[in-house]
C-alpha cells in the first residue's frame, strides 16, 4: 500500500463521518439555539427542558435520514472490503 493509497483512503472516510454526523450535529444546534432563544424570553432556566427537545430533535433526525446515513455507511464498508485485495499487493 503506497502511501496516497493511504491517504485517499483516510480522506474517504474523514469525508464520510462528516457527511454522516452533519444532520445531526446541525438538528441538535438549531434545536439548541431555538430553546436557547425561548428560554431567555421566558426566563425558564431549567437545563433539562433544553436536553429533551435536542434528544427530540436528535431521534426525528436520525428517524428521518437513517435509511440514508446507514446506506452510505454500508457501501462505504463494502467498499472498502472489496478492495482490500487491491491495497494488500
Amino acid at each position: 500500500m503506497t502511501p496516497e493509497m493511504a491517504l485517499s483512503q483516510i480522506s474517504q472516510g474523514l469525508q464520510l463521518a462528516l457527511l454522516l454526523g452533519a444532520p445531526l450535529l446541525l438538528a441538535v444546534l438549531a434545536t439548541g439555539v431555538v430553546v436557547g432563544i425561548l428560554q431567555a424570553a421566558t426566563s425558564i432556566n431549567e437545563p433539562t427542558v433544553a436536553f429533551v427537545f435536542k434528544v427530540g430533535a436528535l431521534v426525528a433526525t436520525l428517524a428521518l435520514t437513517g435509511h440514508f446515513l446507514l446506506g452510505r455507511l454500508v457501501s462505504f464498508t463494502t467498499e472498502l472490503f472489496q478492495q482490500i485485495p487491491h491495497l494488500i499487493g
